[in-house]
């Protein structure tokens, strides 16, 4: 057996760290936000929603969504932070948990969309999910590149 074609690693890049790292971070707070959001955190969700009004607000928004737009929003958020891991383990399984994530966000940011109350229907709403959307989407894409050069395994 030759040990040199066994186990041989491609070395990882520096912006393969620098990237991982950021998708951590970025997707670890999107795990943070839905764990403060589900548990009613009222203290995060005023700060977050600006007054204690338009935190019952969006929590009385949410309380309505469907179970299947509730299940997008946790495959959304979970598939990420479990995509940012397995980036940084270096595992292949990274771009199917980003797109998982990414299937996960659609479903929910689609349900949002269509049936957002007006006074919650604002410009950075619209801007956030197109930057939440696109950074999975990103994410999604880097880990499917780095798997073709070899750094996921």
């Amino acid at each position: 057996m030759d040990n040199g074609s066994m186990g041989s690693r491609v070395s990882a890049p520096w912006h393969f760290w620098l990237i991982s790292g950021l998708s951590l971070l970025w997707n670890g707070y999107g795990g943070f936000d839905y764990t403060m959001t589900k548990t009613r955190n009222m203290d995060f969700l005023t700060q977050v929603a600006g007054s204690a009004e338009n935190a019952q607000a969006m929590l009385a928004s949410i309380d309505t969504f469907p179970l299947w737009a509730n299940v997008g929003w946790g495959l959304g958020v979970w598939g990420s932070v479990l995509g940012s891991i397995l980036l940084l383990l270096r595992s292949r399984h990274a771009a199917t948990a980003f797109l998982v994530s990414l299937v996960g966000a659609a479903i929910s940011f689609g349900y949002q969309m269509v049936n957002m109350p007006p006074e919650m229907n604002t410009s950075a709403g619209w801007i956030m999910t197109a930057v939440i959307l696109g950074a999975v989407v990103f994410f999604w894409w880097y880990a499917r590149k780095q798997t073709g050069a070899g750094i996921l395994r």
